[in-house]
């Protein structure tokens, strides 16, 4: 009850949608602005019998995107061409080169371009002036200038919707679609592709995110899917499926093959009916993957060396740093993890012989990235993004220039209080609390993730019945001990720590798991300190 007291809901009602998210409740797609005037071009795309080209990115949002749209486009008699860019030649999105290659190779009458496009003023002028239709549903930030053509990016105004990433969009244009033309289509065995995208993409699990990941993860669990089916057999992925699950399982093996090469592996695995090549394409993926590990453990290193050389944690509210042959793919993990571990808005760049880079960014709670990267347009080729992620691309020779107006911008956003990293508490229970009741409750909050945090409990005064035992090379196993209570917890990534000695206070999540048949709760230590009073 404490932990639904912190929502501020306004009603009963806000708290029965909250804890029983249903499909019945999603809001109208047509409250969308732009989405009438694409509904009845693809339509007329369609009566026409008009060549379609579905544009979409490289990543888990765009590869969702793209077999979604293109399985209703097939129910609707048409065939759409599906294409993606090429990150290491063409760049990231709607680049010209990518435009020019699609248009060469599909010769399409209507172009769709999908997690993309809301800043591509130029090239969909050039698109349009060949005589190609432009659809654009995104959810990118956009900039001073809209481009001429059909979008739907709910923040390009004041809308209700600026929490969706572009599935999300896609399953309204859908939505749209068949209540315009009613035809024999389950939507709802489509939220397998939306809870994917959305969980990637890291957006806020509120409002038709919260349904889409809740009914979604379910959909998985089941999925008549085969290469997703197959994809959680490689990924040792069991039901019931967590946002965990996909964040950390799933997602990054779809990921793999657009970071280090193109992301058609990807997709295909999402769209293929036959159970041999889905087999292998998860294989493929599941290598791709450990490929992807070792380039970004190896940047990662590099990162870290040079961050000791350089960055002084009381001067600097960013981090930017930069170096030849830094593989652009994996440049958005890296900046991640950078970003976690040092609480600040991080841009990690690459550049090749000819010292053009391409750079990721990621940020912090309080600072929009991009309207950071605004600020330093002046030596930047290209940015783009949302507020906690971003990419750009610029010349070696201004790495130095920007790397300062990035932390001057970044500074006037955030105060020394936001970059003081904070562990938010949300209740203090004993040890004999954690039971299946709380447990119940616990669950009734899910979907966890950006924008529904999973809480954070603390127990004060523990004591560990046994030594700390490593597991898996880098994790701690403890036997947590209070009063006559006694209770097992993994510390990932706690190997490395020194450990006060006990009594402990202890910062832990929980989670099921199920053992010989009968569940189990598991407590996650997030932090412990020696143990002290609570005010």
């Amino acid at each position: 009850m404490r932990l639904l007291q912190r929502k501020q809901f306004q009603c009963t009602d806000d708290v029965r949608a909250f804890l029983n998210p249903r499909l019945a409740g999603l809001a109208d797609p047509f409250l969308l602005g732009g989405m009438q005037h694409a509904v009845e071009r693809i339509f007329h795309a369609i009566d026409c019998r008009q060549r379609i080209a579905l544009f979409g990115d490289y990543d888990v949002d765009g590869v969702t995107s793209l077999a979604l749209l293109s399985q209703i486009l097939r129910a609707y008699g048409n065939e759409p061409a599906l294409f993606l860019p090429l990150r290491m030649e063409e760049g990231y999105g709607l680049s010209a080169e990518a435009a020019a290659r699609c248009l060469r190779q599909y010769e399409p009458q209507l172009l769709i371009a999908i997690d993309c496009g809301t800043s591509s003023v130029a090239e969909i002028r050039s698109i349009k002036k060949a005589g190609v239709d432009v659809i654009v549903v995104d959810h990118h930030e956009p900039k001073a200038e809209l481009p001429d053509c059909l979008l739907v990016n709910p923040k390009t105004i004041e809308s209700a919707f600026h929490y969706l990433c572009s599935v999300g969009l896609i399953f309204k244009l859908c939505h749209a679609l068949l209540k315009t033309r009613r035809i024999d289509f389950d939507l709802k065995s489509a939220l397998d592709l939306v809870a994917l995208g959305t969980v990637a993409d890291i957006v806020p699990l509120r409002g038709d995110n919260r349904v889409f990941v809740k009914s979604g993860s379910t959909v998985i669990g089941g999925s008549g899917r085969v290469g997703i089916t197959k994809l959680m057999e490689i990924a040792g992925v069991t039901q019931p499926v967590t946002p965990d699950d996909i964040g950390f399982r799933l997602g990054p093996r779809l990921n793999a093959a657009g970071r280090l090469a193109t992301a058609e592996k990807a997709l295909r695995l999402l769209i293929t009916e036959s159970e041999v090549e889905a087999a292998q394409l998860a294989q493929e993926l599941d290598v791709q993957n450990r490929q992807r590990q070792e380039v970004e453990k190896h940047i990662l290193q590099k990162a870290e060396e040079e961050l000791c050389r350089s960055f002084d944690a009381s001067r600097d509210a960013g981090i930017v740093l930069g170096a030849r042959e830094w593989h652009p793919g994996v440049l958005g993990i890296v900046a991640s993890r950078i970003s976690k571990k040092y609480h600040r808005p991080t841009i990690i760049v690459g550049f090749d012989e000819n010292g053009a880079g391409k750079g990721s960014g990621r940020s912090i709670e309080g600072c929009s990235i991009v309207r950071a990267l605004a600020e330093c347009s002046a030596v930047l080729e290209k940015f783009g993004g949302h507020e906690m992620a971003a990419g750009v691309t610029l010349r070696e020779e201004n790495l130095s220039k920007f790397r300062q107006r990035f932390l001057d911008a970044v500074r006037h956003q955030l105060s020394d209080e936001a970059l003081s990293p904070r562990l938010h508490l949300d209740a203090e229970i004993g040890l004999s609390d954690i039971n299946v009741d709380l447990l119940h409750w616990h669950e009734m909050l899910q979907p966890f993730g950006n924008g529904n945090r999973q809480p954070t409990f603390v127990s004060a005064s523990v004591d560990c019945s046994r030594p700390p035992r490593v597991v898996g090379e880098r994790h701690l196993e403890l036997r947590l001990k209070q009063r006559n209570r006694h209770q097992r917890a993994i510390f990932f990534d706690g190997a490395a720590s020194t450990l006060p000695p006990p009594p402990w206070d202890v910062a832990f999540r929980i989670r099921s798991s199920v053992f010989q048949g009968e569940t189990r709760i598991d407590l996650h230590v997030q932090a412990l300190r020696s143990a002290a009073s609570f005010d």
